[in-house]
């Protein structure tokens, strides 16, 4: 058998398999759907869970980190492998006890790396002119306006616009995954159709 025999029969094994499990996808896609809507429209109580989700996860690695570092004390980085993992936890506690002014402050760097990032797509799409080089061009203006809109509401969008960013990745990944599902489930049944 051929390597492309055997990335054909591989593609064949996943395109049933994805065929057979339709409706999940089109079930979890609809979950997220409803999931990006609420957080949409409560994007300040979003934020504030998120927030406090991210200061969890750093007590969680913190502790692991420190943890690990005592399981290896014999390695030459254990002071450092116990001080960031201290740092870590310290940091998520902090964010924990003050989740209005973390998300704030983590907004104020989404603000700046959109600025940085779109300055830098523009500036590259202006110099380098490859094919298609105008979709890059539009993008580095869209994340610079965005992260500017972003700066200018700064300290008050600090309070919605990760819960909106988080609606808007669930809602677009609920579309995405029902239109995956949608299309996987017409997919031809037989499996020397799906190479037709």
């Amino acid at each position: 058998m051929s390597t492309n025999d055997s990335v054909l029969t591989l593609q064949t094994i996943g395109l049933q398999e994805l065929r057979k499990r339709w409706g999940w996808f089109v079930g979890l896609g609809a979950i997220l759907v409803m999931l990006g809507t609420l957080s949409l429209g409560y994007s300040v109580l979003t934020t504030l869970f998120a927030t406090v989700f991210i200061g969890w996860l750093m007590i969680v690695g913190g502790v692991l980190q420190a943890i690990h570092a005592f399981s290896c004390k014999a390695w030459g980085g254990f002071f450092l492998d116990l001080l960031f993992g201290i740092l870590y936890a310290v940091a998520g506690v902090i964010i924990i006890r003050h989740p209005a002014e973390a998300a704030m402050e983590l907004t104020l760097l989404i603000a700046l790396l959109l600025i940085f990032s779109g300055i830098f797509r523009i500036v590259t799409a202006l110099a380098v002119r490859f094919p298609n080089w105008i979709w890059l061009l539009l993008n580095g203006v869209v994340n610079l306006l965005l992260g500017l809109s972003v700066w200018h509401q700064w300290p008050i969008s600090g309070l919605w616009v990760i819960g909106l960013f988080v609606g808007i990745d669930m809602l677009f990944n609920g579309w995405t995954l029902i239109m995956m599902g949608l299309a996987a489930r017409s997919l031809p049944g037989e499996a020397g159709s799906a190479n037709s």
